[in-house]
């Protein structure tokens, strides 16, 4: 999952980035506020982490400007602003969740598996589709009762899949989830992952929708 992060403090940015790449998340930060705010209209972001005080503009007026726009992507506020007040404004006016400083990597990772299977209305933590079954807190797949090994990215796009059952994807949409701004991507890594989870989880897990995309398949 994609997740935009919106952080000054380089080393807090730093570690939330690391730890939720570890995690499999793709993640874009960005520690000023006017570029944070743009950014969302560039990418499909899943969740957003939004620190609210950011050089430049507060974090409550970015989400301001962004609800007052229609803009419904999860939102998560991070902050040292620990006053019930400060809480109750942040929900109020638009945040999903909020997590004050200092926080755990653990806390952070499980609200936002939380808030993505939210957004894709998604209420089991454990997604599954016939045999298969995904935990993504775990990053463990199972087949037919089987354990089976996956690379991080078919991970996040086993993932993408369970969570997009019956719509139809396409290689960029798939690219935009599973790549962040600057990471090297080659021309044919979608198929690549592609073949490689229809040899690991079945040829008919994912179909190809010919000339349009990808969607879920069968087990």
């Amino acid at each position: 999952m994609r997740i935009l992060l919106i952080e000054d403090d380089r080393l807090i940015g730093d570690g939330i980035k690391a730890g939720l790449g570890r995690m499999g998340f793709t993640v874009d930060w960005f520690p000023e506020g006017k570029q944070g705010r743009e950014a969302i209209h560039a990418a499909r972001y899943d969740a957003v982490i939004l620190d609210l005080s950011l050089p430049g503009e507060d974090g409550l007026d970015i989400l301001a400007h962004w609800r007052s726009r229609g803009l419904v992507e999860p939102v998560l506020i991070l902050t040292a602003r620990d006053a019930l007040e400060e809480r109750v404004k942040g929900l109020n006016t638009g945040a999903d969740d909020y997590l004050g400083k200092p926080f755990a990597l653990e806390e952070l990772v499980a609200r936002l598996h939380a808030l993505v299977r939210r957004s894709y209305r998604e209420v089991a933590p454990v997604l599954t589709h016939g045999l298969l079954s995904y935990d993504p807190a775990a990053k463990a797949v199972s087949l037919n009762g089987e354990n089976i090994r996956l690379s991080p990215k078919e991970l996040m796009l086993v993932e993408l899949f369970l969570l997009s059952k019956k719509n139809v994807l396409s290689k960029g949409a798939i690219e935009e989830k599973l790549y962040a701004w600057g990471e090297e991507i080659s021309s044919n890594a979608v198929e690549v992952h592609i073949h490689h989870i229809r040899r690991k989880l079945g040829s008919g897990f994912i179909r190809t929708i010919h000339g349009i995309g990808y969607t879920l398949g069968d087990t």
